[in-house]
């Protein structure tokens, strides 16, 4: 299965709450209902359907191209891409976010998707709290025969990224992916550890993390907009990667990061395969999410 097809897949429950013909201001209330459902946003929602009534699409097939293309104009702005500088040894990448949105996996499809455009490629093992992260990344290394810089559980977190990077340099990586503990963006202490991350990288290289990127879960839908929040604030987010989007209803949440925040949004995860991964067209992540035209 191609990988636009798994994203068509993954995000037919959110394409499903567009599945209506009507035009008059019933239909268009119907819409209404399916951006909100499907976590567009309050505002953002408001905005399309000001914009959709002001077109008057004259029937469904217009109503989905006028819909459509809103969509895209909102998120082509925002699709990014991850561009490692070849005069950084290495380009760093901080990759941060809430327990569970699946950041060791991504650093795992990161590595690979690199490692085949000829990159060097290494990991940290900075996730010090949880046993299995570390066992995690270092079969994602024995995969990829790359390099996990890593350290007995409970150790603190900065120094083994301190020491990494020293490492690094020394193997002159291209790409050097820190992977650090799950952390919920309300715990004080655990976004003080972060920061003490980031001025340990930044003592080794003012300019350094080259990117931060806070990994999302697509399943969470409004809750993202708090953690882009609260992680921009704490650590200069610079990109997002939202994952599971396969089986989600709540697809529409990148739509409202996207009109919210403005951060470039370097890929979407459909899937646990390392090829299921990839940067994204606002097209293709637009047709999937509104399904198919009537």
């Amino acid at each position: 299965m191609s990988w636009f097809s798994k994203l068509k897949q993954g995000l037919s429950k959110t394409a499903a709450l567009f599945s209506f013909k009507q035009v008059d201001e019933a239909g268009l209330e119907q819409m209404e209902e399916a951006l909100l459902r499907a976590d567009v946003g309050y505002q953002t929602t408001e905005e399309i359907m000001e914009n959709l009534r002001k077109q008057k699409p004259a029937d469904s097939g217009e109503l989905y191209d006028r819909l459509a293309e809103i969509l895209v104009q909102k998120i082509n702005p925002v699709v990014g891409e991850l561009k490692v500088d070849p005069e950084c040894h290495p380009f760093i990448v901080l990759m941060i976010g809430v327990n569970g949105a699946g950041k060791t996996t991504t650093i795992g499809k990161l590595g690979q998707f690199y490692q085949e455009q000829g990159k060097k490629v290494a990991f940290v093992a900075a996730d010090t709290f949880r046993a299995g992260a570390v066992d995690q990344l270092k079969r994602w290394g024995e995969r990829l025969k790359c390099p996990v810089y890593a350290s007995k559980q409970g150790a603190d977190a900065a120094g083994l990224v301190f020491d990494a990077i020293q490492k690094s340099r020394e193997a002159k990586d291209d790409i050097l992916f820190i992977d650090t503990a799950g952390r919920l963006q309300n715990r004080s202490d655990l976004m003080d550890e972060l920061k003490k991350i980031t001025r340990v990288i930044q003592k080794l290289d003012p300019k350094a993390p080259q990117a931060t990127v806070l990994v999302l879960d697509a399943t969470v839908g409004q809750n993202a907009i708090s953690q882009v929040k609260t992680f921009r604030e704490m650590a200069g987010v610079t990109g997002l990667i939202m994952t599971k989007l396969d089986g989600t209803a709540k697809g529409g949440i990148l739509i409202a990061l996207a009109d919210q925040f403005g951060l470039p949004i370097y890929a979407l995860g459909v899937g646990e395969q390392a090829d299921d991964l990839r940067p994204f067209t606002a097209s293709d992540y637009v047709q999937s999410l509104i399904g198919e035209k009537p």
